[in-house]
């Protein structure tokens, strides 16, 4: 049984889709099977895997919107151990055609449990707002990771996603949590992003992931390039970082992951 976590954070612009693809590619990496959905009609995560999203009945859109089996829909990546169900541009209207649709909430959790059983972790990419798509992650997670930008209006709108958080929890999901808190783009020269770490830490103490995801052009060239940043390049700064993320992510989850259900995902 895969965990499913979800990168959410209705901020644009804090590393999101960068830890979304990078965290999957990561845990891949250390040989765990991991399924990447990209929920986010700009489709980044699936072009950042080089994934060809030109064709049509072969996304998440299919799949939320039109019943289409989820297996269907799964794409093979460069890595072995990482697959990926992409996005759509269509995404964009699935909101809308959802809403007058049974269980609407539901959507996405069915998609993620007709899934589980293939896994180890299953890794949900939104877009930067907290419409249905987003409480569909949310109802059908386990956790939740929040990349926070480090700068100076980092926690502008978190209270807005921590209440979303709170209402799925009492009416949605009482299993979802928290997985942590992540800064991302850290620049240790600047004062500002010390002193934005250090605020971040004081509100959400042990929350907060003791990884740090430091600025670095690697890993803003390789989307690019449509790999991500371990294939890129596995010694810069970015790579390191992200495994390390993956690492602790592991040592987390030590106790899920030794659950002899979730040993039987391979078999």
């Amino acid at each position: 049984m895969a965990k499913v976590m979800v990168m959410a954070n209705q901020k644009g612009g804090v590393g999101k889709t960068t830890t979304a693809v990078n965290l999957a590619a990561c845990l891949a990496v250390l040989e765990k099977k991991i399924l990447l959905i990209d929920a986010d009609p700009q489709a980044n995560a699936s072009s950042g895997l080089n994934a060809d999203i030109s064709g049509k009945n072969n996304t998440i859109y299919e799949c939320l919107v039109e019943n289409t089996d989820p297996a269907e829909v799964v794409i093979p990546t460069e890595l072995k151990f990482l697959d990926l169900i992409p996005s759509h541009i269509d995404l964009v209207g699935a909101e809308l055609e959802m809403v007058n649709m049974p269980q609407r909430e539901l959507r996405m959790k069915a998609i993620v449990d007709s899934l589980r059983d293939k896994y180890d972790f299953i890794l949900i990419d939104c877009s930067p707002s907290l419409g249905l798509i987003t409480l569909n992650a949310l109802t059908a997670a386990d956790s939740v990771v929040i990349p926070v930008q480090c700068e100076y209006y980092a926690l502008e709108g978190l209270g807005k996603l921590l209440n979303t958080i709170k209402l799925v929890q009492g009416h949605l999901n009482s299993s979802l949590i928290i997985e942590g808190f992540l800064l991302t783009m850290y620049d240790g020269r600047q004062r500002q992003c010390n002193q934005v770490a250090d605020e971040v830490k004081k509100h959400f103490s042990d929350m907060v992931f003791d990884t740090i995801i430091q600025r670095n052009v690697r890993l803003s060239e390789a989307p690019s390039f449509g790999k991500p940043v371990i294939l890129y390049d596995a010694n810069c700064p970015g790579s390191v970082n992200y495994l390390n993320l993956a690492r602790e992510i592991l040592q987390k989850n030590k106790d899920f992951l030794n659950n002899p259900l979730v040993n039987k995902t391979h078999e």
